[in-house]
């Protein structure tokens, strides 16, 4: 007789079936609803998770409230948990997180970024009512990346999702610094064949050595079974152990980014006397990367160009609390724009965006948040972290490349800083042999002490903007190519402020980038115009990541008209505005067929003669003006651009139109200009 029982969790419904079993793998529940939340000085209040205090001061003001609040829950375990396994895992909470069961102090969490699990069997109250507390902190500490609040915000709060996780007493790890308990490595990876090695990671706390089969299993797209490998093992009852296994796959579907993102299923299964008794799957895309010096990406041995951007995670409004439809949102306008590679900065994100880039095809730089300043105190925790971004996000077949620091610099080779990047990039391929490291520098001089000790250099250049004149990006890649012709070298950050709310016929070509307030959206776009046409014809760098993707909250500054806010986004902070320079990048990049008229907001105009440019990359456009053909035109930095010089416009309202194409497959633009 089988006896069944319902167990309600957080809100959800849980189906646990006892004693003669056919089935007793792991449930993982949504733990998100009926929390309380409660900062210093105020009531307790009903909050879901994800949740952030905030999304509205660190978005607005310098003043945002950076300390400890609080998060209380009750919850009641069925008895028929007994003999069971029981953990939280937190997916995010910044940044220093305490967790509490019934008054009993569980552990500690360091680090607002990567995600953590405890097991909380041992000091629950079965079938009673159970208070679990969690104490957030998102003040600056000088031993927990980020150290300081400077280059953005640490938005405070459980901000990422929480789930109940139950298993059996022999189970695949779940407190292996959070991470999915199995682990694949491809070797040989070609058209013809792949191997697949897969190390998985059990524990065993029934207090006997118990035998048990490990059963991998790979399956295609469509969910047919494609190839299996079972073994039978022993898991004592002391210690985190790790079993190996290999397979083989012939003619494999290669992973080809976003030509062909195929994914096939790997699934572990753990059996006793042919009953599961747990399982994981994780994904398993097929592919081999490379970068070769002076040539580039390679992906499965054929060209891959990296066309780049960095993404920050916080939404106007939101925070950092965001919804997998904001992410979603955020990777389809990387997507429309043409990129095919994400850096993203400065720390781990959300585990949904790694696997849609994975089922997307987007190529990732997953990196920590050792970034802008370093007290001395943090290698510890830079180190846990690192752990903690490799082997929670080990199986993504997207990520190509672990970082390891930004913008933090040393003395000597012996300085605190090179010693504990070398220490990193040690952790890194230990940890993971098989993909690169990269450090990045914000002085584009291969000879700082801090360089050249991971497998790739970065380096943010800022040309035009922070430091001399816009062009000079060219003569220095050539200074580079020319004395560093076997380094491999990314260009891992350009970019200059544009306010859309700020429009100029003749943007200022001196200013204050740090503390000025007028940065017109074309200061931004003919920047890009200029650098983009630069990296676009040279060899040297392995690829480019334009500083930023989207406008994002930086609490201590004010700046260029909005106050703590970097402009450097190609889309507005609320995501409701692409700017003209995310248009400059779609016609450069995309498949898709572009034609846009720039300085398009610029519709107040005080200049009787001015210069039209357009994007357009099917063909030359025939631009029109108050119906009148405007018939030359000189290319710009590009193939896609086109400038008309001196356009007369007639006082009053203008309408430019602009068409390419043949007739039955037209494209068109038009935008009206007042001259005042």
């Amino acid at each position: 007789m089988k006896r069944r029982y319902w167990l309600v969790l957080g809100g959800c419904f849980m189906f646990i079936q006892s004693l003669s079993q056919t089935v007793r793998t792991r449930q993982e529940t949504p733990f998100t609803d009926q929390w309380q939340f409660s900062k210093p000085g105020m009531e307790w209040t009903s909050v879901s998770v994800p949740h952030t205090w905030n999304n509205v001061d660190m978005q607005t003001t310098k003043d945002f409230y950076q300390g400890v609040a609080q998060y209380k829950k009750e919850w009641t375990p069925d008895t028929a948990l007994r003999s069971k396994r029981v953990f939280l895992r937190f997916e995010g909470v910044g940044a220093v997180a305490d967790l509490f069961v019934n008054d009993k102090f569980i552990g500690q969490h360091k680090g607002g970024y990567g995600a953590f699990a405890f097991d909380i069997a041992p000091v629950l109250k079965w079938g009673e009512v159970n208070t679990l507390v969690v104490k957030a902190s998102n003040e600056s500490r000088e031993d927990v990346i980020p150290i300081n609040h400077r280059l953005f915000g640490v938005y405070g709060g459980i901000y990422r999702p929480v789930k109940l996780i139950v298993t059996d007493k022999v189970h695949i790890a779940v407190t292996d610094n959070a991470s999915s308990g199995v682990f694949i490595r491809q070797r040989n990876v070609s058209p013809t064949q792949a191997t697949i090695d897969v190390t998985t990671k059990l524990e065993n706390k029934r207090g006997r050595t118990e035998n048990a089969v490990i059963e991998t299993t790979v399956y295609d797209a469509k969910g047919k079974l494609v190839k299996t490998v079972s073994n039978t093992v022993a898991v004592k009852p002391q210690g985190l152990q790790h079993f190996p296994q290999s397979l083989s796959l012939l003619k494999p579907h290669l992973w080809q980014g976003l030509d062909d993102p195929y994914l096939y299923r790997l699934t572990v299964r753990v059996k006793q006397n042919g009953v599961v008794i747990d399982e994981v799957s994780q994904p398993l895309g097929v592919r081999k990367f490379e970068v070769v010096a002076r040539k580039g990406f390679y992906l499965n041995g054929k060209p891959y160009p990296l066309l780049g951007v960095c993404r920050h995670q916080d939404w106007w409004g939101s925070g950092s609390a965001l919804t997998n439809e904001q992410h979603a949102a955020d990777l389809a306008t990387i997507r429309e724009m043409g990129a095919t590679s994400i850096r993203l900065a400065h720390y781990q994100q959300s585990e949904y965006f790694y696997s849609k880039a994975d089922s997307m095809g987007m190529i990732i730089w997953a990196e920590i948040p050792f970034v802008n300043q370093v007290s001395g105190k943090e290698g510890d925790n830079a180190k846990q972290q690192l752990v903690e971004l490799i082997r929670q996000n080990f199986n993504h077949p997207s990520i190509y490349v672990w970082g390891l620091h930004n913008e933090v610099y040393g003395k000597s080779a012996a300085d605190y800083t090179t010693v504990l990047t070398s220490s990193l990039h040690e952790i890194a391929k230990t940890e993971d042999p098989d993909r690169y490291t990269i450090s990045v520098n914000g002085y584009g001089s291969m000879e700082r002490y801090e360089n050249q000790v991971a497998d790739l250099q970065g380096m943010n250049r800022y040309y035009g903007w922070y430091e001399g004149k816009t062009p000079d990006l060219e003569k220095w890649v050539n200074g580079l190519a020319d004395k560093y012709p076997d380094h491999k070298v990314i260009l891992s950050e350009y970019g200059a402020e544009g306010n859309v709310y700020q429009q100029d016929e003749q943007p200022p070509m001196k200013f204050d980038p740090v503390n000025g307030q007028y940065f017109p959206e074309q200061m931004e776009t003919r920047f890009h115009e200029i650098q983009w046409g630069i990296i676009a014809k040279q060899h040297y760098l392995a690829g480019s990541y334009l500083w930023n993707m989207f406008d994002f909250a930086v609490p201590l500054w004010n700046r260029g008209g909005i106050a703590s806010r970097n402009l450097k986004g190609l889309v507005t902070f609320d995501r409701t505005m692409k700017k003209d320079a995310f248009y400059w990048y779609k016609a450069n990049w995309s498949k898709e067929p572009v034609l846009y008229i720039a300085d398009r907001r610029l519709v107040h105009r005080k200049q009787a003669t001015t210069a039209i440019t357009v994007y357009s990359n099917k063909g030359t456009p025939s631009l029109t003006v108050n119906g009148k053909v405007i018939p030359s035109f000189k290319q710009g930095t590009t193939g896609v651009h086109y400038i008309f010089d001196s356009v007369a416009l007639e006082k009053g309202v203008n309408k430019i139109s602009v068409r390419t194409g043949a007739a039955g497959n037209t494209l068109s633009d038009e935008v009206e200009w007042t001259l005042e």
